[in-house]
């Protein structure tokens, strides 16, 4: 079971994530590639952070239900948002997200950076993640 915890005599996070975690030995690593705002068939799910978040964290749930896994296996997150413009959007989204997927408030590990532009001038949000398998 991967643990995740936020240690005493350190200030407790400023959002929705865990200081520390860590990966039992007889887990895999899988990295996922950032996901963006865009459905199965190639659209845009919005102009705005909030709609296009909502479709990268869906992106991650199905990769997630691709290798047998859900939010508990994720270890790290890192979400990458074009501009201070979207960031409450983005935030608004993890949100509500992370109110499903943990309910308990047992948040991954999890880095937010704004950046100047992503791949594409239409995406907003970029959101990779690593997730810690039981090895079969």
């Amino acid at each position: 079971m991967i643990r995740r915890w936020s240690p005493e005599g350190l200030a407790p996070p400023i959002g929705q994530y865990s200081h520390l975690a860590a990966v039992p030995a007889d887990h895999e690593l899988v990295f996922v590639s950032g996901q963006v705002g865009v459905a199965e068939d190639g659209t845009l799910a919005g102009p705005d952070a909030r709609a296009q978040t909502r479709q990268a964290f869906a992106n991650i749930g199905r990769l997630l239900d691709s290798l047998g896994a859900g939010p508990e296996h994720l270890v790290k997150l890192l979400t990458l948002v074009s501009g201070t413009e979207h960031l409450d959007g983005s935030r608004v989204a993890r949100e509500e997200v992370f109110a499903a997927w943990y309910p308990d408030g047992d948040w991954p590990a999890h880095s937010l950076m704004v950046v100047a532009a992503l791949a594409r001038p239409d995406l907003t949000v970029e959101i990779e993640a690593v997730v810690a398998l039981p090895r079969r």
